[in-house]
């Protein structure tokens, strides 16, 4: 399982931030993800911004390949939005 980790203590982008170096890191396994090859398992992906820390993220387009292997699912909203990128 994949899980996207979200949480109100993480920085919310808004449109006036300029995030040049970002990164997605698996929190389980504690290193950068790379397409599960950071190791075994569940993961726990959080997007890390070199300036802000820990962001809160929208879905990845990827995300739209298998969006049922996320928890927690992703909304309606999401989806939509992702599909408009």
């Amino acid at each position: 399982m994949t899980m996207i980790v979200r949480d109100p203590g993480f920085h919310e982008p808004g449109g006036g931030d300029d995030c040049t170096s970002v990164w997605y890191v698996c929190r389980t396994h504690d290193r950068a993800y790379r397409h599960e090859a950071c190791g075994e398992g569940d993961h726990l992906i959080a997007l890390h911004c070199a300036e802000h820390g820990a962001e809160n993220m929208w879905p990845d387009p990827r995300m739209l390949m298998f969006p049922e292997g996320f928890a927690p699912p992703l909304s309606e909203a999401q989806l939509s939005w992702v599909r408009s990128s």
